[in-house]
């Protein structure tokens, strides 16, 4: 008979671990649209006086549901992605259906904006290590006074999409599974682009 201290060892042992999807080539199947991809890319283009690091991007595709792995790690050189899962703004999603309806950029609005983020600098804050952001588009340009990071979440898991069909919702940050922070920001540090959209 397995003890109660060995079952909850396993348990949190199995907690630790972040369930990102495999890296796929782009030329194989990624979970990212090739639309998407080239808005991205093009948003590189256009504010790559801004963004430091290119080598690693970050594309989160709105046009999937909340369940989705649909926060992607993009490989510049080697065109491999890595994708995890990423909760939208509550004001984007007011009757938590899981899906985005709609962006904004307006402060308390609590929704999620579109375009082009750079990462600033790490900080501790009420949700732990996170990452400001600065918006370098006019759908997102409030995303400092807004307060807009990146951090880990509780309520962004696979067992929460698993019994709810559904993530939380965030203010409008993107908010990660907690147990998947440290290896987002080991390949996001500060100096590279998030790119956010739905095509």
């Amino acid at each position: 008979m397995l003890s109660r201290r060995f079952l909850l060892a396993s348990a949190t042992a199995g907690l630790a671990v972040c369930a990102a999807r495999p890296a796929f080539a782009l030329g194989g199947k990624t979970g990212v649209s090739s639309a998407l991809i080239g808005r991205a890319l093009g948003a590189l283009q256009k504010h790559q006086t801004s963004i430091e690091h290119r080598d690693v991007i970050a594309i989160a595709d709105f046009a999937q549901p909340s369940s989705a792995r649909r926060f992607h790690l993009l490989d510049v050189a080697s065109g491999s992605v890595t994708s995890y899962l990423v909760a939208h703004g509550r004001g984007s999603d007011p009757a938590h259906t899981g899906w985005l309806e709609r962006f904004s950029n307006q402060p308390s609005s609590n929704a999620t904006s579109a375009g082009t983020f750079r990462t600033e600098g790490f900080y501790v804050g009420a949700h732990g290590r996170s990452i400001r952001l600065a918006g370098l588009d006019a759908t997102n340009n409030n995303a400092e006074p807004r307060g807009i990071v990146v951090h880990g979440a509780w309520y962004v898991s696979d067992a929460m999409a698993r019994e709810h069909g559904v993530l939380g919702r965030s203010q409008g940050c993107f908010a990660l599974a907690e147990n998947c922070l440290n290896e987002i920001f080991a390949k996001l540090g500060p100096g590279r682009m998030i790119y956010a959209d739905k095509v």
